[in-house]
């Protein structure tokens, strides 16, 4: 691709050339920075939400069902587990934000493991449980497509 469009007498740099000084550079392409960034506020947004659920399951908070059953284990643990899986997102957050192939991969696998964790709460909660798997599979993509560029998280 030529670096210059013409114009019959006039030149002038194409689309994505920045000129300075006489000299032309490619400007690097900025695609997919916004699934990054939206990948990154989706895990502290889950993250804090995710810590507080714990936080107010293991405090014996009155937020929750009183005498409710559970299939496996109490609230109590479900507590720990919530806020363990918050502090995974907020790893995952971390690490996207830094770049590189750990980040993207982490990222993925955390987000993932959240899919199917909103799942298991569909009878309960059938559209909130749905749009947290719709926001996962964004973040996946986001992840997937765009995450293996660092140069977007600078």
């Amino acid at each position: 691709m030529s670096a210059l469009a013409t114009n019959g007498a006039q030149t002038r740099p194409a689309p994505g050339v920045v000129e300075t000084l006489g000299s032309r550079a490619e400007e690097p392409s900025r695609t997919g920075a916004g699934w990054i960034l939206f990948a990154t506020i989706m895990f502290i947004v889950a993250a804090t939400l995710n810590v507080i659920w714990g936080i107010a399951a293991v405090s014996n908070s009155h937020f929750f069902v009183g005498n409710a059953h559970y299939i496996v284990s109490s609230l109590n643990t479900w507590g720990w587990i919530a806020i363990a899986f918050g502090a995974a997102e907020g790893l995952a957050a971390m690490s996207i934000w830094l770049g590189g192939a750990f980040g993207r991969w982490f990222g993925i696998i955390i987000a993932g493991l959240g899919c199917v964790l909103a799942m298991f709460t569909i009878p309960a909660y059938p559209f909130w449980s749905l749009t947290l798997v719709a926001l996962s599979v964004l973040v996946v993509y986001g992840l997937a497509a765009y995450g293996g560029v660092p140069e977007l998280t600078q």
